[in-house]
């Protein structure tokens, strides 16, 4: 489905504070020593380089839905939320060993061939990962930084917006490593990973800075925790079956990382012998495309796919059913319903 008109404008009011705060930093450590301005120009260049700004709609929805006015502060939310997703990716790829990132080489990998390139001392690997990881420390910093004026409760809801992000990190790292094909971990992973963080704890922190977090918690999640199911439903689906040109990932990745994901996971439950020995694969790194394309054709066969899409359809209806429920504007439930059926049916 197409992206709702507002998602745009709120990612430029977004992206405009992130791209001036960033540029200042880099005027204030160019006055330091000139190789500090690189880390914080290639964190800004990162940032300004795509995704889907979905955190900072759903902080601006869930502010002005709770009768929120002053934009400067859902913007400030929404340019927190995008610095601690970049965060999140640049961990991400290295943990992951993923060689490309929205259609680009990852942070890693172009700081390990510059390294390679001039000859310098130490492995080029190291180096690589070593400043991917720094600069995704500092996106990490800079989302605080965004969020220095909010109020108490907000910063409690941010508190726990990051906690949960390391969580399900460490446990999709963990799953990954041990080769899960349970439903329920699996689903586990996506709710800390992925529903909490993408969209349930960003509206909580919109109505906390417009000071309705304890009145509105309680629907907000009852709208999040299924939308944010599902939104990682899809990108399982997209993670095994999608177009590289609109993920800007290679298709297959998942496969050879070995993500524990509920479409793998329901694969297994439904697979036969001869099936299981295809699926026994998932998790080799050096998986050819053809070895992919196998998966990919056992993955249809069991009909997990079917069964998948069933299940983003019931989640995306529930929490439809649920911004009724809430006590919110009618232009923000509208555009909450609107968000709901693009995050959950979209191509990338």
């Amino acid at each position: 489905m197409s992206a709702p008109a507002s998602l745009a404008e709120i990612a430029a009011r977004v992206e405009a504070r992130v791209e001036e705060f960033l540029r200042g930093e880099e005027a204030r450590w160019a006055k330091v020593d000139a190789d500090l301005v690189e880390p914080v120009r290639t964190l800004r260049l990162f940032v300004r380089s795509g995704g889907k700004r979905l955190r900072p709609a759903f902080v601006h929805w869930a502010f002005v839905g709770a009768g929120g006015t002053d934009l400067a502060l859902s913007t400030g939310g929404g340019a927190a939320c995008e610095l601690l997703h970049a965060f999140a990716l640049l961990h991400d790829d290295v943990m992951d060993g993923s060689e490309r990132r929205r259609g680009e080489p990852a942070i890693h990998r172009v700081y390990r061939e510059r390294h390679a390139d001039a000859g310098w001392r130490g492995e080029s690997r190291r180096f690589g990962e070593g400043v991917a990881i720094l600069i995704g420390d500092l996106a990490f910093v800079y989302a605080d930084r965004m969020l220095a004026a909010a109020p108490r409760e907000a910063r409690a809801v941010w508190d726990d917006l990051r906690t949960e992000i390391n969580i399900g990190q460490y446990l999709d790292v963990i799953g990954s490593a041990r080769g899960d094909v349970d439903i329920d971990a699996a689903r586990r992973i996506a709710t800390y990973k992925s529903a909490k963080y993408t969209v349930e704890r960003p509206l909580h922190l919109g109505a906390a800075l417009a000071g309705r977090f304890d009145e509105l918690a309680g629907p907000l999640s009852a709208y999040g925790l299924p939308l944010g199911e599902a939104f990682q439903l899809r990108d399982d689906l997209l993670g095994v079956f999608g177009d590289a040109a609109a993920t800007g990932k290679p298709v297959g990745d998942d496969l050879r990382e070995g993500k524990p994901t509920v479409l793998l996971a329901l694969a297994h439950q439904r697979a036969d012998r001869a099936q299981l020995r295809v699926l026994n694969q998932v998790g080799r790194p050096d998986l050819t495309d053809a070895e992919i394309a196998e998966l990919q054709d056992v993955v249809r066969a069991t009909g997990a796919i079917g069964e998948l899409e069933n299940r983003i359809t019931e989640l995306t209806d529930d929490a439809i059913a649920a911004v009724g429920e809430a006590d919110l504007t009618a232009e923000a439930s509208a555009a909450l319903v609107e968000l709901a059926r693009h995050v959950a049916f979209r191509d990338r």
